[in-house]
């Protein structure tokens, strides 16, 4: 199992003018010092509207500046949202490909569809035509990348004959995957030959490992690969917090791990109350309404403590020993790549520069990475 650092770039209030400025220095600082560390990549989502939670709207300019100044961490798209009107996919392989000539080969792309009624119904995106959309766009983007000349005529996206420049460095194409949070979806993406970025966040072990092995039964089906090759390979999600002692390391961590996965949830819900106040049916989103009652409920707060998400294995934080002990759980449940956020809110950056020193020291090597 190998790391990466994944970013949704909170910025908690109160907020000043350089606030977001700092938010940004900080997270390039971050990665520039993993690459030396020898984590194996460096992923940010994109999202709109979510002010506080994440204030990543256009993070390939970030990616830009990563790869200046770094030299062997990977750039991860975590993820490119595909519906139409977020990114046309003519401009997303043009995007990806052009990172991936001015890094040397270092893209891995990502793409989902997003699950918040603030992004959705912001651009004015129908819920329930974000899969096919979302189908369509990624088989578009790697026919960009793979042929010299393209052209597609689909349901949502249409081009006559086109060149479509530069070619990424990497053949057939960067690395592909996709995001997803339900079971379908997992076998959705293995049935495409994608990696699979499982961001089913705070689910006991023994659920994610069945959403993993549903993804492993469906790409051992896989004859016809988006991409032109089979990406076999899970990304699992955690907050991640090294300190040289588990009493410092849960007093500088409990605030954003306590506020993180229930500001999640609580985004998460706003689709079944998109639905609700609508009179809406999403076909796609039903598994989101079990959130509703957890939170109303007040369970998930219980649950969402952490000490109660440390017993689940899903948070990662403590001393170097105790953190490859809860690390070692993702890997025997078929995690390839951990997704480390190291920011899951309000950390103080220096803390957070010397948890990426510490696991790059001593949890890393404990898996030969």
């Amino acid at each position: 199992m190998r790391f990466a650092l994944f970013y949704e770039i909170p910025v908690p209030r109160p907020w000043d003018e350089d606030s977001e400025r700092r938010a940004y220095a900080e997270v390039l600082e971050q990665a520039i010092l993993a690459d030396k560390m020898g984590f194996d990549s460096v992923w940010t989502v994109e999202h709109h509207f979510l002010e506080e939670y994440s204030h990543c709207s256009n993070p390939e300019v970030l990616y830009g500046a990563i790869a200046a100044r770094t030299e062997n961490i990977r750039i991860g798209y975590g993820v490119r949202l595909a519906p139409q009107p977020y990114n046309h996919p003519v401009r997303s392989a043009e995007s990806a490909a052009t990172l991936d000539v001015i890094s040397g080969g270092r893209v891995e792309f990502g793409t989902g569809r997003s699950n918040s009624r603030a992004e959705l119904e912001g651009f004015g995106i129908d819920p329930n035509e974000t899969r096919a959309m979302w189908t369509e766009a990624v088989e578009h983007i790697a026919g960009c990348w793979m042929n010299d000349e393209y052209s597609f005529e689909g349901q949502y996206w249409s081009m006559p004959r086109r060149r479509v420049i530069p070619k990424p460095l990497q053949k057939p194409c960067p690395p592909m995957w996709a995001a997803a949070g339900s079971d379908e979806t997992h076998h959705i993406v293995g049935s495409m030959g994608m990696g699979l970025l499982s961001f089913s966040v705070f689910v006991p072990m023994p659920d994610l490992k069945n959403k993993i092995d549903i993804y492993r039964s469906a790409i051992a089906d896989c004859a016809n690969p988006v991409g032109g090759r089979i990406n076999n390979r899970v990304a699992s999600f955690t907050m991640v917090h090294c300190a040289p002692t588990t009493e410092e390391a849960y007093e500088v961590g409990r605030q954003s791990f306590e506020w993180y996965p229930i500001a999640g949830l609580q985004l998460s819900a706003s689709m079944p109350a998109w639905q609700a106040d609508r009179n809406l049916e999403f076909n796609d989103f039903q598994y989101l309404g079990a959130i509703t009652e957890m939170l109303d409920s007040g369970m998930a707060e219980q649950a969402m403590n952490l000490e109660g998400l440390v017993d689940m294995g899903t948070a990662l934080i403590g001393n170097p020993d105790q953190v490859i002990r809860l690390a070692k759980g993702y890997e025997e449940i078929g995690t390839d790549l951990l997704f480390c956020a190291v920011q899951p809110y309000n950390i103080p950056h220096d803390k957070v520069m010397a948890s990426i020193e510490l696991l790059g020291r001593h949890v890393l090597p404990a898996f030969d990475h």
